[in-house]
C-alpha cells in the first residue's frame, strides 16, 4: 500500500483566493476527523474546509472513502481531492483543503483545478512511501559470535531493526512474509544452524 512519506502543509493562492492544503497520515476514520477539527480550529476565518480521506487496505476491499464539499458548488472540492488520492492508490490519509475567499468567483471548473491541484501539489511536496508488511525475527546469539553475525546482516538483503545486548545479543530482523524460508536458509549458512530465528509477529515497514 502507498502512504504519504509525512504529514505537511503547502499553499497555493489563484486570483486572490488562498488554497492551503493540509495533509496527514492516519489509522481510521475518527483519526482523520479529529486531523479536520484540527484545521478547522487553526483557520476559524476560512471560507471553506472541503475534505478527503481514504482509510483501510484497498487490496482487500477493506477501504473507507468520503469527502465533502464543506459548502462549495458540489462536486468541485471534496471530490476531485478524493480523485487524487484515489489515482495515487494512497490509502490511511485525509486531506483537507481551507480556502480563503479572494473576491473573484473561480467557476465550477476553476475549483476543481483549484482544489486537486492544491493537493496534487502538496502530495508531491511530502512524498509518498509503500507500506509493506514483514515478520518480526528475533535471533539471540552469544557475544563471541554476534560481531560475525551482525556484519553479515547488515550485507545481506535483510533488514535489521535493533541491536540488543544483554545476557546474549538479540538481532531484530524484518523480512517479508516471502522469504522467511530464504531467510532461514540464510540464517543456517551462516551460523552453521547454531541460530534458530523466533517470530515476533507482524510489523509494517515504509519504503521508498
Amino acid at each position: 500500500m502507498r502512504v504519504i512519506a509525512r504529514d505537511g502543509e503547502h499553499e497555493i493562492e489563484i486570483q486572490r483566493s488562498r488554497f492551503r492544503c493540509t495533509v496527514a497520515r492516519v489509522s481510521g476514520v475518527d483519526d482523520a476527523a479529529a486531523v479536520v477539527e484540527r484545521v478547522r480550529r487553526a483557520g476559524p476565518d476560512a471560507t471553506h474546509h472541503c475534505t478527503a480521506l481514504r482509510v483501510g487496505n484497498p487490496a482487500t476491499g477493506d477501504l473507507t472513502a468520503r469527502s465533502s464539499d464543506d459548502g462549495e458548488p458540489s462536486g468541485t472540492a471534496g471530490v476531485p481531492m478524493l480523485e487524487v488520492l484515489t489515482r495515487r492508490e494512497l490509502t490511511d490519509v485525509v486531506a483537507v483543503v481551507s480556502r480563503w475567499f479572494g473576491g473573484t468567483k473561480l467557476g465550477a471548473g476553476g475549483l476543481v483545478r483549484a482544489y486537486s491541484g492544491a493537493l496534487s501539489e502538496t502530495l508531491d511536496v511530502v512524498g509518498v512511501l509503500r507500506r509493506v508488511p514483514h515478520r518480526e525475527l528475533l535471533l539471540a546469539v552469544p557475544h563471541d559470535r554476534a560481531g560475525r553475525l551482525e556484519h553479515d546482516l547488515r550485507h545481506s538483503p535483510y533488514r535489521l531493526r535493533d541491536v540488543t545486548h544483554g545476557a546474549d545479543v538479540t538481532f531484530t530482523v524484518a523480512v517479508e512474509p516471502s522469504g522467511t524460508d530464504g531467510f532461514a536458509d540464510w540464517l543456517a549458512a551462516h551460523t552453521g544452524g547454531a541460530v534458530e530465528a523466533v517470530d515476533a509477529g507482524r510489523c509494517d515497514l515504509y519504503l521508498p
